[in-house]
Protein backbone atom coordinates (compact mmCIF):
# COMPACT_ATOMS: atom_id res chain seq x y z
CA UNK A 1 0.00 0.00 0.00
CA UNK A 2 1.35 3.25 -1.08
CA UNK A 3 2.32 5.93 2.09
CA UNK A 4 2.83 9.97 1.68
CA UNK A 5 5.94 8.97 1.92
CA UNK A 6 5.82 7.07 -1.20
CA UNK A 7 4.36 9.96 -2.88
CA UNK A 8 6.90 12.78 -1.61
CA UNK A 9 9.44 9.56 -3.29
CA UNK A 10 7.96 9.67 -6.35
CA UNK A 11 7.33 13.33 -6.41
CA UNK A 12 10.78 14.45 -5.52
CA UNK A 13 12.45 12.54 -8.00
CA UNK A 14 11.09 15.05 -10.32
CA UNK A 15 12.92 18.39 -11.62
CA UNK A 16 11.54 21.95 -9.38
CA UNK A 17 9.38 19.53 -7.12
CA UNK A 18 8.98 20.89 -3.48
CA UNK A 19 7.56 19.89 -0.30
CA UNK A 20 5.53 22.24 0.77
CA UNK A 21 2.46 22.77 2.36
CA UNK A 22 -1.61 23.17 1.17
CA UNK A 23 -4.41 24.21 3.91
CA UNK A 24 -1.92 23.42 6.46
CA UNK A 25 -1.20 19.91 5.56
CA UNK A 26 1.78 18.47 3.61
CA UNK A 27 1.69 18.95 0.12
CA UNK A 28 4.02 18.73 -3.60
CA UNK A 29 3.98 21.50 -6.07
CA UNK A 30 6.25 23.17 -8.26
CA UNK A 31 6.79 27.08 -8.75
CA UNK A 32 3.50 27.16 -10.83
CA UNK A 33 1.22 25.34 -8.60
CA UNK A 34 0.39 22.36 -6.52
CA UNK A 35 0.37 18.90 -7.44
CA UNK A 36 -0.94 17.20 -4.83
CA UNK A 37 -1.44 17.47 -0.99
CA UNK A 38 -2.68 15.33 2.11
CA UNK A 39 -6.14 15.69 2.91
CA UNK A 40 -8.24 14.79 5.97
CA UNK A 41 -12.07 14.66 6.27
CA UNK A 42 -11.56 12.13 4.74
CA UNK A 43 -8.24 10.89 4.65
CA UNK A 44 -6.84 11.31 0.92
CA UNK A 45 -4.86 12.28 -1.48
CA UNK A 46 -5.53 15.50 -3.11
CA UNK A 47 -4.45 15.02 -6.88
CA UNK A 48 -4.40 17.14 -9.57
CA UNK A 49 -4.85 15.49 -12.86
CA UNK A 50 -4.44 16.63 -16.55
CA UNK A 51 -8.03 17.33 -17.55
CA UNK A 52 -11.61 16.66 -16.77
CA UNK A 53 -11.83 13.74 -19.10
CA UNK A 54 -8.85 11.82 -17.23
CA UNK A 55 -11.07 12.77 -13.69
CA UNK A 56 -14.05 11.64 -14.91
CA UNK A 57 -12.54 7.96 -16.10
CA UNK A 58 -10.73 7.70 -12.80
CA UNK A 59 -13.64 8.45 -10.75
CA UNK A 60 -15.78 5.99 -12.86
CA UNK A 61 -13.41 3.26 -13.98
CA UNK A 62 -11.87 2.97 -10.25
CA UNK A 63 -14.49 4.29 -7.61
CA UNK A 64 -12.89 2.32 -4.87
CA UNK A 65 -9.68 3.98 -5.43
CA UNK A 66 -10.95 7.36 -6.74
CA UNK A 67 -13.67 9.81 -5.74
CA UNK A 68 -14.73 13.29 -5.50
CA UNK A 69 -16.23 15.78 -3.06
CA UNK A 70 -18.21 18.72 -4.11
CA UNK A 71 -15.58 21.22 -3.39
CA UNK A 72 -13.70 19.75 -6.28
CA UNK A 73 -16.39 19.35 -9.11
CA UNK A 74 -15.61 21.45 -11.97
CA UNK A 75 -11.96 21.21 -11.27
CA UNK A 76 -9.31 18.54 -12.59
CA UNK A 77 -8.36 16.79 -9.17
CA UNK A 78 -9.58 13.69 -7.77
CA UNK A 79 -9.14 12.57 -4.07
CA UNK A 80 -7.27 9.01 -4.00
CA UNK A 81 -7.26 6.35 -1.42
CA UNK A 82 -3.97 5.60 -1.32
CA UNK A 83 -4.43 1.95 0.69
CA UNK A 84 -6.75 0.94 -2.89
CA UNK A 85 -4.20 2.69 -5.60
CA UNK A 86 -2.14 0.35 -7.38
CA UNK A 87 2.00 1.99 -6.76
CA UNK A 88 2.83 2.13 -10.41
CA UNK A 89 -0.86 3.86 -11.05
CA UNK A 90 0.20 6.44 -8.64
CA UNK A 91 3.79 6.94 -9.87
CA UNK A 92 2.19 7.65 -13.27
CA UNK A 93 -0.41 9.85 -11.85
CA UNK A 94 2.65 11.84 -9.59
CA UNK A 95 4.42 12.35 -12.91
CA UNK A 96 1.18 13.24 -15.07
CA UNK A 97 0.10 16.01 -11.66
CA UNK A 98 4.04 17.38 -12.61
CA UNK A 99 3.67 17.69 -16.27
CA UNK A 100 0.73 19.43 -15.46
CA UNK A 101 2.23 22.28 -13.56
CA UNK A 102 6.25 21.85 -14.26
CA UNK A 103 7.17 24.45 -16.66
CA UNK A 104 7.35 23.45 -20.29
CA UNK A 105 11.08 23.54 -20.89
CA UNK A 106 11.32 21.36 -17.83
CA UNK A 107 9.26 18.75 -18.80
CA UNK A 108 10.97 18.80 -22.36
CA UNK A 109 14.52 19.08 -20.76
CA UNK A 110 13.25 16.17 -18.93
CA UNK A 111 11.78 14.00 -21.21
CA UNK A 112 14.99 14.71 -23.35
CA UNK A 113 17.52 13.33 -20.84
CA UNK A 114 14.99 9.80 -20.54
CA UNK A 115 14.85 9.78 -24.44
CA UNK A 116 11.60 10.18 -24.88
Amino acid sequence: MPTWEDVIEIGMRLPGVELATSYGTPALRTRRGGMCRLRTDPDALVLRVIDMGEREALLQGQPDAFFSTPHYDGHPYVLVRLNRVDAVELAELVEDAWRCRAAKRTVAAYDAQAGR
